[in-house]
């Protein structure tokens, strides 16, 4: 049987590798596991070392400077859910023979860029260029954060009764790159202006703000967990959370912002925009009292959030309330995204 794109399914993690961790140290607090996106070890003096992975993208059709923004800032809206922004970098880069040394330059000193941007540090890694090498994936990083152990979230940690709040709106990176990948197309078919407004967006896939303006400088005040939303959309990313929480959930659809500019760019690739990848959007949960002021707090930041659902017991399941029926909410392993993409191309589309 072969293996469906994108992340790697939800029992093997579960089931396998979570089993096969190396050496076991007590200072490792948190590993690796379904739906969370750092780890956790302890150090002295009340500290903690978070880390994230990722791949890097170097996307011919997209251009330099915005791949070196994904292969910035995704590893940073997952470092943002710890409440804290990355502070030092590792990059690994296996890069096409073919690439110019102008060209590797530019993508370069877009990466530098957006670090120095963000504060982040970097501090080693590996370049190589590889023959056949013609994949939009460049190799790999760790972004890494030495943070105050009491401070720190992971999206493990919703609680019983948490309000669900989600920021932004649905499917702002997937409407992003299939604009920019198929302007003639999403041009035709949506007219010049929504065709624009979605490849605009691109630069708007951070969370990094997101979370910074949630937890208000580092003081929480009641915000018990986040999640930023990647591959399988806003409600791809609730119920990663929640079964890392080990807790249940009741999102209501009538609640989830959707934009008018994604969602006619999703309808051209026939999408269902809430399950699509998601990056710029950040899962958020609270405690109910709290739930105004860090709405608040965003939307001084002109970050717009809204309030989607309520976590439960573990025993009421993940439940979607749509059209006034609830049902347990699907969870899908490969992104519909990928799927389009690659269908495009093969269409011809431009």
């Amino acid at each position: 049987m072969s293996k469906s794109i994108g992340k790697i399914d939800q029992d093997l993690v579960s089931q396998f590798i979570q089993e096969h961790q190396g050496f076991n140290r007590s200072e490792v607090l948190q590993g690796p596991s379904f739906g969370v996106d750092v780890s956790l070890v302890s150090l002295p003096d009340n500290l903690m070392m978070a880390s994230t992975s990722d791949p890097l993208s170097l996307i011919p059709s997209l251009g330099l400077q915005e791949s070196a923004w994904l292969s910035v800032q995704l590893m940073a809206n997952d470092m943002a859910t710890t409440g804290f922004a990355p502070q030092y970098a590792q990059f690994v880069l296996n890069l096409p023979a073919t690439l110019s040394k102008s060209d590797f330059q530019t993508y370069w000193q877009h990466i530098d860029h957006y670090c120095k941007r963000i504060g982040i540090a970097i501090t080693g890694g590996h370049t190589g260029f590889i023959p056949g090498q013609e994949s939009t994936i460049a190799g790999g990083g760790t972004f890494t954060s030495i943070v105050p152990s009491d401070r720190v979230l992971t999206s493990v940690n919703a609680q019983e009764g948490d309000a669900i709040l989600m920021t932004k709106s649905c499917a702002i990176s997937s409407a992003a790159i299939l604009a920019m990948s198929f302007p003639d197309t999403v041009q035709n078919k949506t007219g010049k202006e929504i065709q624009q407004k979605a490849a605009e967006q691109f630069f708007a896939t951070s969370s990094l703000e997101d979370a910074l303006a949630a937890v208000d400088n580092h003081e929480n005040h009641g915000v018990t967990a986040m999640h930023d939303v990647t591959e399988g959309g806003v409600l791809g990313a609730v119920y990663e959370m929640m079964s890392a929480s080990g807790k249940g959930a009741i999102i209501l659809n009538e609640n989830i912002p959707i934009s008018e500019v994604q969602q006619a760019v999703c309808k051209v690739f026939n999408l269902d925009m809430r399950y699509c990848i998601g990056a710029g959007s950040m899962i958020i949960t609270c405690s109910p009292h709290v739930t105004e002021s860090v709405i608040e707090r965003l939307a001084n930041q002109n970050i717009d959030c809204t309030e989607i659902g309520l976590v439960k017991h573990s025993s009421t399941g993940i439940q979607l309330i749509e059209n006034e029926i609830k049902k347990p909410l699907p969870y899908f392993e490969e992104d519909p995204y990928w799927a389009a993409f690659f269908n495009a191309i093969q269409n011809g589309w431009n």
